[in-house]
């Protein structure tokens, strides 16, 4: 597996997160010459790459090019596998028709922990995904509005506990 900085990571997990995997814009604190050579380094270990931006739709350009056209970054399969995400290089671009890609969590990950405490009929509450997975309170809020509801689709429901508070459930 490739080795990353924290800054790579953080910027290959926002590109997860976008349309298109765009990389830009990059984090706040990455400015001038710093973020010249993070982003050279990711486009020298290919997990990122330049391509043409629309900037007629507005995507958000890295260089200009001349002649009023520019690059973005975006995010390869390799560097999206980096931080633990599977594609399938080999899948075709959905068209408007087509239902979108539902991913599947890999088996044995702190996701897959969530997702089996949550399918338990008792549900869980986040004290109790915090001491199982070893992530802050903020954490599990993200993974459960982030990667369960945006990413796998997966419906997730509360309700006040008497004696245990909220709890969280799968539907």
């Amino acid at each position: 597996m490739t080795k990353l900085t924290d800054t790579q990571a953080i910027i290959l997990s926002a590109a997860s997160q976008r349309d298109g995997s765009i990389a830009l814009p990059l984090p706040d604190s990455l400015r001038g010459g710093a973020a010249a050579k993070v982003v050279g380094a990711m486009l020298a270990k290919g997990l990122i790459e330049e391509v043409d931006a629309d900037m007629r739709n507005g995507e958000p350009v890295w260089r200009e090019t001349g002649g009023g056209h520019g690059v973005t970054l975006v995010a390869t399969d390799a560097g999206l596998a980096a931080i633990g995400i599977e594609t399938d290089s080999a899948e075709v671009k959905p068209t408007e028709d087509a239902a979108p890609k539902t991913r599947k969590p890999r088996e044995g990950t702190k996701q897959a922990t969530l997702i089996a405490m949550l399918r338990a009929p008792d549900g869980a509450t986040i004290a109790e995904i915090m001491t199982a997975t070893g992530w802050q309170s903020h954490t599990v809020r993200g993974a459960m509005s982030g990667a369960l509801k945006k990413k796998l689709g997966l419906e997730v429901t509360s309700e006040k506990v008497e004696d245990r508070g909220r709890v969280y459930r799968l539907c």
